[in-house]
């Protein structure tokens, strides 16, 4: 008798494990993040790879949300780390920060940053 009720409660258990990805990720996109907004902002400070960024009201990127520097002759992501207030936002540079400026335009991507997933990543450590 009690070797059934451990198996039901697993057997309930494990059907919750599988519908937990759907619930998961539908209130992971009700929370805001990866939303499909796109705003720009204005660099405010730079001191070693941290960047401060500046954007207009109600305009705040999500924490983890991955934006992209324009105006620079590369590609340069910075991920949202910290909510400062006054609608200012701390960011960690993926890359080196030379060539930043204050002023500089930066655009919210909408999401957090994403690597590709498949048969090219087998065998490989992402950090």
């Amino acid at each position: 008798m009690y070797a059934l009720r451990n198996i039901s409660r697993l057997s309930k258990s494990a059907a919750a494990i599988k519908t937990a990805p759907k619930a998961f990720n539908a209130a992971f996109l009700k929370a805001g993040y990866a939303s499909e907004a796109k705003f720009a902002g204005q660099i405010r400070s730079v001191i070693g790879a941290v960047v401060d960024v500046q954007f207009d009201q109600g305009q705040l990127p999500s924490i983890l949300n991955a934006l992209e520097v324009k105006n620079l002759d590369r590609r340069l992501v910075l991920e949202v780390a910290q909510h400062l207030g006054e609608n200012t936002v701390r960011t960690i540079a993926m890359d080196g920060t030379e060539g930043l400026v204050r002023g500089q335009p930066v655009e919210d991507t909408g999401a957090p940053i994403t690597i590709p997933v498949g048969p090219e990543c087998l065998g490989r450590i992402i950090n």
